[in-house]
């Protein structure tokens, strides 16, 4: 990294010391660092609790986990509203992190007190599911970690990132360091969740599994609240959400109004956009001109003054605009991680099935094979840094190589062929399972090497690399500039509807495919005797579905076009910009 990260601001005064900087970090590190320690080592490895411990049928479980990991994903934007409204960074952050802790503690509890689980199965009798009561401890503690963790995700990158003054010269290197340094932690962390925390969980016991993350987010709470005297708190504006309604309430109560013939008799106020625009103000676009009724001036409005419930600049409405059209491309991203969800389901359930002894004393756990996920985003995430990008941009001419919906239309190319190689990989397993006579034995272990699996696992981390890093790079860019700190909640909520989908799509296959016969697509208790590879076969055909779907609107899609002011030679200049490169 940086020398400049290294040393530790020392022009600061020994006994003034300025707010903020690099001592914060390891306080703030902390707090994100057991929030993926415990979320990953459990939205990965937690179908196992569920089906082993609680003996919860494989669908129910499934749908459990795509459910918790909706849940976790849609509570970022709403604890994001929160922090930038009134709250703050810190007490967010604080609250979310003891709701989380509470959460984890009642999660522990019930792995470690026998009344709160069935009954351990003797042979091949049928296993004792988990009662109503020891249910709902299980859901309460999900929900309250799904809410923790969004508090969590939401806040902790950005409050480190507060630490540091953008508009001072000596830290914009720091800050720069500071998510390098953010991204490795975290990345670190989530490989020990799924390898040592996941082979604690199978091998030593969930006690212990989910014990360690609970001990570590307790001390991690401790750390963050110590380091409250040095952190810088920067106050809570409104949030960019509120901007949003007022635009479409201004517009529904003018909704009777005449439209205006001329764009430049709209409503403009250069002084109060100024806070957000900064980097250019939005220019008035043809599409969706029931909105610009809201930046249409009547009487009953104060041009100097004016009430943003009523009357709003051709700036903020423009901005609504663009989140609008930002609509259709983003739910192209939800049926990924659709496909993606099933690495921590189905996947996973396969892998419990195969041979994973990597020697005669020692087995892979079925929840590390994640990590293969993990290799593949980050090495074709760098291949695509330091290779192809200079390698495309000899063709393209363009500074990234490519832009961001080429590269999220490769990652659907690859999440299809993802779940397409799925599919045969269980026709695979299953030919095996069927010439040892396995097929009515569920708990025995198949003759085939779980590295059959390795190549979905590596597909979906490529397809991740390309469309879900793309999806973040064209939030970033396409969002309005009043939105840049949140446009990761429009990130967050797409993997949450994924996971909802999942869910509801798990649901029906089991529902509609149950045979008279008893088989069926999804079976409760023995994988080996479904149709799991028409399962990945109908998500392969939905993704083909949603790729037209993408290529048309990507196609259709209309970049936002920025009006830059700059100062040259005394004079002020417009500058147009189309951003026709993102």
């Amino acid at each position: 990294m940086d020398e400049g990260f290294e040393k530790m601001e020392q022009n600061d005064n020994v006994t003034r010391r300025k707010k903020g900087g690099i001592i914060t970090l390891p306080f703030i590190f902390a707090s994100d660092v057991c929030e993926k320690l415990a979320v990953v080592g459990i939205s990965t490895n937690m179908i196992n609790y569920l089906t082993t411990q609680l003996h919860m049928p494989l669908t129910k479980a499934a749908n459990t986990i795509t459910n918790f990991n909706g849940t976790a994903s849609l509570t970022p934007l709403l604890a994001a509203i929160i922090s930038d409204s009134f709250a703050g960074k810190f007490i967010t952050i604080t609250v979310a992190s003891i709701i989380y802790q509470i959460g984890m503690i009642s999660l522990t509890l019930s792995a470690i007190l026998p009344q709160l689980r069935p009954p351990p199965c003797k042979g091949e009798e049928v296993c004792q599911v988990a009662n109503s009561g020891q249910l709902t401890i299980l859901y309460l503690s999900l929900l309250l970690e799904a809410i923790g963790s969004g508090g969590i995700r939401a806040c902790a990158a950005a409050f480190g990132a507060d630490q540091f003054d953008d508009l001072d010269p000596k830290q914009t290197t720091k800050t720069w360091n500071y998510f390098n340094w953010y991204y490795f932690v975290t990345g670190v962390a989530m490989l020990v969740s799924v390898t040592v925390l996941v082979y604690i969980q199978d091998n030593v016991g969930w006690g212990w599994g989910l014990g360690i993350p609970t001990m570590a987010m307790f001390l991690s709470i401790i750390t963050f609240i110590c380091g409250y005297p040095l952190y810088r708190h920067l106050n809570p504006k409104e949030s960019p959400f509120t901007g949003l309604v007022k635009v479409g309430v201004a517009a529904f109560r003018k909704r009777k109004i005449v439209k205006v013939s001329d764009s430049k008799m709209l409503y403009q106020n250069d002084e109060l956009d100024a806070s957000i625009t900064l980097k250019g103000k939005l220019l008035h676009s043809d599409q969706f001109k029931f909105l610009d009724k809201a930046a249409t001036v009547t009487e009953e409005d104060n041009t100097k003054r004016p009430d943003l419930w009523r009357l709003s600049t051709v700036h903020r409405v423009e901005e609504l605009k663009s989140v609008i059209r930002m609509g259709p491309i983003w739910a192209s991203g939800i049926l990924l991680i659709t496909a993606y969800s099933q690495i921590n389901t189905f996947s996973l359930q396969q892998a419990k099935t195969m041979d994973r002894y990597l020697t005669k004393s020692f087995q892979i756990p079925a929840g590390s094979m994640y990590v293969f996920t993990l290799l593949s985003m980050l090495f074709t995430t760098a291949l695509y840094d330091r290779v192809l990008i200079s390698v495309s941009r000899r063709y393209t001419k363009l500074d990234r190589g490519i832009s961001v919906l080429h590269r999220m239309g490769i990652g659907l190319v690859i999440a299809i062929f993802a779940t397409f190689v799925a599919g045969f990989i269980e026709v695979k397993r299953k030919k095996i399972a069927m010439e040892h006579g396995l097929i009515e034995h569920s708990n025995e272990i198949i003759p085939i090497s779980v590295f059959w699996l390795v190549p979905q696992y590596c597909l979906y981390g490529m397809a991740e690399a390309f469309m879900s890093i793309g999806h973040i790079e064209f939030f970033c860019g396409e969002a309005p500039e009043s939105m840049a700190s949140t446009a990761m909640a429009f990130y967050w909520a797409s993997i949450s509807l994924g996971n909802y989908v999942s869910t509801l799509l798990v649901t029906l296959v089991h529902k509609f495919s149950a045979g008279p016969d008893g088989k069926n697509w999804l079976p409760d208790n023995n994988l080996n005797k479904g149709k799991l590879e028409y399962f990945y076969w109908l998500i392969t055909i939905m993704q083909v579905i949603n790729l037209i779907y993408y290529l048309f609107c990507a196609k259709m899609y209309t970049y936002k076009q920025i009006q830059n002011h700059h100062k040259e030679n005394n004079s002020l200049e417009d500058n147009i910009e189309l951003h026709t490169t993102v």
